[in-house]
């Protein structure tokens, strides 16, 4: 509202279509809870207004999904009101979890209080605010039509005779409107604040504001993930190729020189070209393996054992693949768990053993070093913890004092092809 534009957009004819069928409802909705109170209060006797007093205590469900379809004119967030499921199928599990939940009585509190108390407010604002004002606007029309030219009555307290009066009180009346619509604005937003406090369900919002918090993590997951693997396409088939080239080059070189200062320099710049090819291939294993994204997780580990310093053991079985997220993820917790047994743990044998069972990846890493692991130290588990909790990963770690040190980690996922076990 605070715009410029305000005037001239649809939110004061939205407003007012808000507050106006507010009226409509609210009145409908008297009527109905009237009535259906009444004819099952005299019936109640003979058991037969039984039924209706029951849909009276049910009727602010359907006001309230009315209401949460009439605030969409005026406020784009959406409103939750999430009912509990039942527990099983039927007219009466239905019946008895609507009658047990909270939800339904705070409906029928706002239904009772739209019917006896809002609507009213409802149409005065809108007559107020818009028979007024439009009354004025047309004094001339009224002035030329049923006064014949002579006089209009004005709200039918003031006479107009002359037309100079007319029109002004027509330019009055286009002010008014302005300020009326204004006023729409301010009145249609503090019903629909009313009726979003009245009848959303905060455990719905918290509820969808949760899962879309952890959907937007999912998907910083995976697009890290894919920012990962880019890097590593590019370092590879890029900088890695020219580096290749560069040495082969070199090499070639350093064979057709001659013995002498230029064959010492080129033998130079050929070991310094070997090193610096050895460090990018380091540099692109750890940003994202190949062989994770050609082969799978199974060679992955394979091949991360075969790196290790310390002797590893693999007895790992996946009959096809997880998702990329969890793939990589699993991956990484691997090699940093081996990398802390080959720095700290003074091991001199290491196990990775795992597979997927009942619909869950679990990898364990053992070693039979000194123990005392603290996964809170800095060991470089913490960040991929966290990582983890995105995909609903668990990671526990047990390592008492003496050894041995264990650590478990499990993925909720599905296999969903198979694994290319040529690698």
């Amino acid at each position: 509202m605070s715009r410029p534009g305000f005037l001239l957009s649809a939110w004061p004819w939205r407003s007012a279509a808000y507050l106006l069928t507010g009226a409509v409802t609210g009145a409908a909705a008297l009527v109905g809870i009237v009535t259906a109170a009444a004819v099952g209060g005299a019936l109640a006797v003979v058991l037969v207004g039984l039924p209706l007093l029951v849909l009276v205590a049910l009727g602010g469900i359907p006001v309230a999904v009315v209401e949460r379809s009439r605030l969409r004119l005026i406020d784009r967030d959406p409103v939750s009101g999430r009912h509990r499921v039942p527990t099983a199928p039927g007219l009466w599990a239905w019946l008895t979890t609507r009658l047990r939940e909270q939800a339904t009585w705070r409906e029928l509190g706002y239904a009772l209080l739209f019917a006896g108390l809002l609507w009213p407010v409802d149409a005065l604002a809108v007559t107020v605010a818009l028979l007024v004002p439009l009354s004025l606007v047309a004094t001339p029309l009224l002035l030329a039509t049923v006064g014949d030219g002579h006089e209009a009555k004005v709200l039918k307290q003031w006479t107009v005779t002359t037309w100079p009066t007319a029109f002004g009180v027509a330019v009055l009346g286009l002010l008014l409107l302005g300020v009326c619509a204004y006023a729409l604005g301010v009145t249609a937003g503090a019903r629909a604040a009313l009726a979003r406090l009245l009848i959303a369900s905060p455990e719905g919002e918290l509820g969808a504001r949760v899962v879309e918090l952890a959907r937007s993590r999912v998907r910083l997951v995976d697009a890290f993930e894919a920012e990962r693997r880019r890097i590593e396409r590019d370092l590879h088939d890029g900088a890695q190729q020219r580096l290749v080239a560069l040495t082969m080059a070199v090499g070639l070189a350093r064979l057709d020189a001659p013995p002498g200062p230029l064959a010492d320099r080129l033998a130079a710049a050929h070991e310094e070209a070997g090193k610096a090819l050895a460090e990018l291939r380091e540099l692109i294993h750890g940003i994202h393996p190949r062989i994770l994204t050609d082969y799978g997780l199974q060679a992955a580990v394979d091949d991360a054992a075969d790196r290790c310093a310390v002797p590893v053991d693999v007895d790992l079985e996946l009959p096809g693949r997880p998702a990329r997220a969890v793939e990589s993820a699993a991956y990484f917790v691997v090699c940093e768990a081996l990398a802390n047994v080959a720095k700290h743990s003074g091991a001199t044998r290491a196990r990775v053993s795992g597979g997927h069972r009942d619909g869950r990846l679990f990898l364990d890493v053992r070693d039979d070093g000194r123990g005392g692991a603290d996964a809170s130290a800095g060991s470089g588990l913490t960040g991929l913890a966290d990582r983890m909790s995105v995909l609903d990963g668990r990671l526990a770690l047990t390592s008492p004092p003496g050894g041995p040190t264990l650590l478990h980690v499990e993925f909720p996922c599905e296999l969903t092809e198979a694994a290319d076990r040529s690698a």
